[in-house]
């Protein structure tokens, strides 16, 4: 379609610059304040979104709804849009499992085309070019492939069968987020004994070695709010495979004692092992 009208669920940091890169070929994006924080409407008001008064307006003048949202409120948000019988194309870019996204798309179809979404990478800022990985319907995805064309979020489409992007971003995202887990882990096993500059130096010999870059631990706990369901989410894939799920229900434990370190960007590595250490 040629300039759709989009509308974004609940503008985050992910969704909210996806959003913006959305704004070079939309004719517009739109989003819903009612409710919403002030820094919602400051992200939103920086990337460039027009903001209605209810979800119902936005949804009757979007061809395009992109759903970037914490994974628990993913099926909610679905429903609610169901509700409003919304007739265009429904981007589920939520990290959940492919049984959840499947359920999504029988509550939306056949009056919504439901495309299936994973965003891999960070938000598209400060040169950051993350790719939302597309599996549904053929006109729908070459749409979104249209949708981002020339902007710094690249799309990738793996096929028509929903759940084929969530698989492979839930696929990702637990390698990459549990072993930031068993950075913290470690050093804050070798800081215990007084070794943890040694542990660092011999894993810098490795540089592919996530131990040998343990400042990224603070960031960690600082997005630990949102990585911990997104493993939960994984282990269920895992479980639903007939794999063994412990290992990411594990480290989504251990995500939760930095809950309230909620996008502390002043969180030191110090600071991130101390909270780790209180039971």
């Amino acid at each position: 379609m040629d300039q759709p009208t989009v509308g974004i669920l609940h503008p985050g940091s992910m969704g909210a610059a996806v959003a913006a890169c959305a704004t070079t070929n939309a004719a517009d994006v739109l989003w819903c304040e009612t409710g919403r924080s002030t820094a919602s409407v400051e992200r939103a008001a920086q990337a460039g979104l027009t903001p209605v008064a209810t979800m119902t307006e936005l949804l009757d003048r979007s061809d395009i709804v992109i759903s970037l949202c914490p994974p628990a409120a993913a099926e909610d948000l679905a429903r609610d849009v169901a509700g409003h019988r919304f007739v265009g194309v429904y981007v589920e870019a939520n990290a959940i499992n492919p049984e959840r996204a499947t359920r999504i798309a029988a509550l939306l179809e056949p009056a919504a085309t439901v495309v299936d979404g994973g965003v891999v990478g960070s938000p598209p800022v400060g040169g950051k070019t993350p790719t939302l990985y597309l599996s549904g319907p053929r006109p729908a995805t070459e749409g979104l492939e249209a949708l981002f064309g020339g902007t710094v979020v690249r799309t990738v489409v793996l096929g028509r069968e929903v759940g084929k992007a969530s698989a492979l971003k839930l696929a990702y995202a637990s390698f990459q987020k549990t072993s930031r887990v068993l950075v913290a882990l470690a050093v804050g096993m070798a800081r215990e004994h007084g070794v943890d500059q040694e542990l660092i130096e011999v894993a810098s010999r490795r540089t592919d070695s996530y131990l040998s870059e343990p400042q990224y631990v603070a960031k960690t706990a600082a997005r630990a709010w949102r990585w911990g369901p997104e493993l939960e989410e994984a282990a269920d894939t895992l479980a639903a495979a007939g794999l063994p799920p412990e290992m990411l229900r594990a480290a989504a434990s251990t995500l939760a004692r930095w809950h309230d370190a909620k996008d502390d960007s002043s969180l030191t590595l110090t600071d991130a092992l101390d909270r780790l250490a209180r039971p």
